[in-house]
């Protein structure tokens, strides 16, 4: 059965954030329009393309959550290079009734860097964040896609928050594809997702809300009409027509 309730409800600009004139993040034109956001209490997707500020807002979300802004879960505090916005700074998080009993900010870009904490931490530990976070195996032993499964197989737990930014990028369709069954199974053991992604794959996940991030601000969507859908169905459904274009013979 899936949960009802939400950790994190909805997300609201304050009325002192600066709009007008813009700066830094106010100037991609999704987060000047950014207003109220309400969250799915279970998945909520981010979508867009790069630039669009849906990892800006992702990032903003973990931080204003408690998350180290480079990833992991609450108890990290490590900083590589502080290059995040303050842009947490100007969002009011409505949050739900109950609190998650953990949670975890998975992003790709920094993943290298959260694996090496790990590492670090795990020398004061007797291992136990190997067990915990690499199912026994160091994340740094594994290749890039299998220590991006592992993880979230093995640290992802229920009744917890969970913040991923591009997921699909270590992985394969078919990884993917285990990734989205595990994330069913938290989500019936109590999970909240907020998730920026460009896989159709993912973003497929049923009983989730879909925001899309362009030009004009944000807007929910339907999964069949993204871009993302829709160049990958034209594309499958006749590639060697679409090559042609592409390539330039037709």
């Amino acid at each position: 059965m899936l949960k009802t309730r939400s950790y994190l409800a909805e997300i609201q600009r304050k009325p002192t954030a600066p709009v007008e004139p813009p700066v830094f993040p106010f100037t991609l034109p999704a987060i000047r329009s950014l207003e109220r956001l309400p969250l799915h209490p279970n998945v909520t997707f981010l979508v867009g393309e790069n630039g669009s500020g849906k990892s800006t807002l992702l990032e903003a979300i973990a931080v204003g959550m408690g998350f180290n802004a480079e990833g992991g879960s609450r108890n990290f505090n490590f900083a590589t290079r502080a290059s995040h916005s303050d842009l947490h700074e100007h969002l009011r998080f409505v949050r739900g009734v109950e609190r998650p009993r953990d949670g975890f900010f998975l992003r790709a870009e920094s993943f290298y860097n959260v694996s090496s904490e790990i590492e670090r931490l795990d020398e004061h530990s007797n291992g136990s964040f190997t067990r915990s976070f690499g199912g026994g195996r160091s994340l740094h032993e594994q290749s890039h896609g299998e220590a991006f499964l592992s993880l979230f197989m093995h640290r992802f737990r229920k009744d917890s928050f969970y913040v991923l930014d591009e997921p699909e990028a270590a992985l394969s369709p078919q990884r993917q594809l285990a990734l989205l069954s595990r994330l069913h199974d938290l989500v019936g053991d109590r999970c909240q997702f907020v998730i920026a992604t460009h896989s159709p794959i993912l973003m497929a996940y049923p009983k989730a809300l879909i925001y899309a991030f362009d030009e004009q601000g944000i807007r929910e969507i339907a999964y069949e009409d993204t871009e993302h859908y829709r160049v990958t169905h034209d594309f499958l459904a006749n590639p060697a027509r679409m090559l042609r274009v592409l390539l330039g013979d037709e």
